[in-house]
């Protein structure tokens, strides 16, 4: 049973993730605010983390960067399930740190999809890294796949909220928003290439196995 921690300073609301949740069939913990999750961290490490943004006084932006600079959580998944809308600069700047970004109010299937597609991913990388390992792959370049991989993936779920958020064909679209989301695709576009090229090197050791 996977266990999911929900980070929230509104306690309606986290109660009602933790009976989606239980429902669901994950073990849930209950942290009311980043302060509280972060101490929560100290002793317990759950599967996932689902954190809102708009909390006080600990914002879940600066949640995340605590979670993602201790040694012993960083490699915790965050999974950031909130009503505020993506801007592109969040999307630039904590893009590498989370692995997806749920909009409010989210139905009960939704939000399962979202834990078990952030989970498999997981493990498909870690399967995929073992294999990489097993053939010989430099460990510079398994660990740059891992981090594409995940990345790829992330990044083209947020450009995807940005797009459906800011009309880039509207007049009204700033030209801001216009150039950011096109750097987003063209850093995408390089990281699959990049990907590719990495996957290519892993088959080549494979067939020389």
């Amino acid at each position: 049973m996977y266990t999911v921690l929900v980070v929230d300073d509104s306690p309606f609301i986290v109660d009602v993730f933790v009976t989606m949740l239980e429902r669901g069939g994950y073990q849930s913990i209950a942290a009311y605010g980043g302060e509280e999750a972060l101490e929560i961290l100290t002793t317990v490490t759950p599967d996932l983390i689902l954190l809102d943004i708009m909390m006080e006084p600990m914002d879940g932006w600066e949640t995340l960067e605590n979670i993602k600079i201790n040694p012993k959580t960083r490699d915790i998944p965050v999974l950031m399930l909130t009503a505020k809308q993506l801007t592109p600069d969040e999307a630039e700047g904590y893009g590498s740190y989370i692995e997806d970004y749920i909009l409010k109010p989210i139905t009960h299937r939704e939000l399962y999809d979202a834990i078990e597609r952030v989970l498999k991913r997981r493990e498909m990388i870690r399967d995929d890294v073992e294999r990489a390992k097993e053939v010989g792959l430099d460990q510079r370049l398994v660990d740059e796949y891992a981090r594409l991989a995940k990345g790829v993936d992330v990044n083209n779920r947020l450009l995807r909220i940005l797009e459906t958020t800011y009309n880039i064909n509207d007049s009204k679209a700033s030209e801001k928003v216009s150039l950011a989301i096109k750097t987003m695709e063209n850093s995408i576009r390089f990281q699959q290439e990049r990907l590719a090229q990495i996957k290519e090197e892993i088959d080549t050791l494979q067939q020389k196995k």
